[in-house]
C-alpha cells in the first residue's frame, strides 16, 4: 500500500510507503488527511491505514529538472508519435545528433517505428514534416509526475489542483 505525503501547503511531495506514513504520524510529523479504509493492527493500537498524510511543518523542497530520458520522454507524451499522431516508442531527435542536434529536451520527440524510419537523419524541412507542438523542456510539477506514475482516484482532489496551477504556468 502507498501513502501520498502532502507538504504543510497541501502541495504533493511524494509517494511512500503506508508504514512509513503510519511512522510519520505516531512520531506526530504527519497527520492523516484521508484513510485508505484498511486497518492496521499492533498488540495494543488499531489504526486507519492512512491514503494521504500531511506534514506538520513545511519543507523546502529545490526545483528539479526532469532528466531526459526514454522513459521520461514516454511519459510526457504519452507514447503518441510526433508525426503521425498514432503509438510511438522510440526516441527520435528533430535535428539529428549526427547534424549537429543535442539530446535535450528542446530537441527529442517520440516516433512511431515506421515516421523514425522514414525521417532517418533527415532534417523536418527536408520531408516537409512540421511538429503539431513546440518543443521546451517540461515543467511537471511533483503532482504531475504522481498522477502519472500513480493512478489513484482519491489521490485526485489533492494532485489537481497543482496540476492545473503548473499547467496555467507553462502555458
Amino acid at each position: 500500500m502507498k501513502t501520498l505525503v502532502l507538504n504543510a501547503s497541501y502541495e504533493p511531495l511524494g509517494v511512500i510507503s503506508t508504514r512509513r506514513a503510519v511512522m510519520l504520524v505516531l512520531a506526530g510529523k504527519a497527520s492523516t488527511i484521508a484513510g485508505s479504509g484498511a486497518q492496521l493492527h499492533s498488540r495494543s493500537l488499531v489504526l486507519d491505514a492512512p491514503s494521504v498524510v500531511l506534514l506538520n511543518q513545511f519543507i523546502k523542497v529545490p526545483h528539479r529538472r526532469i532528466p531526459l530520458t526514454r522513459k521520461s520522454a514516454l511519459e510526457r507524451y504519452g507514447h503518441v508519435c510526433a508525426y503521425c499522431g498514432k503509438y510511438g516508442d522510440t526516441l527520435d531527435h528533430v535535428i539529428p545528433r549526427a547534424r549537429g542536434g543535442t539530446h535535450t529536451w528542446d530537441n527529442v520527440v517520440i516516433a512511431c517505428f515506421r515516421c523514425n524510419n522514414v525521417k532517418s537523419d533527415r532534417l523536418l524541412a527536408d520531408l516537409g514534416w512540421k511538429l503539431p507542438f513546440e518543443l521546451k523542456e517540461p515543467h511537471l510539477n511533483m503532482a504531475s509526475l504522481i498522477s502519472m506514475r500513480w493512478n489513484d482516484p482519491n489521490w485526485e482532489e489533492f494532485t489537481e489542483p497543482w496540476r492545473r496551477h503548473e499547467l496555467q504556468l507553462a502555458g
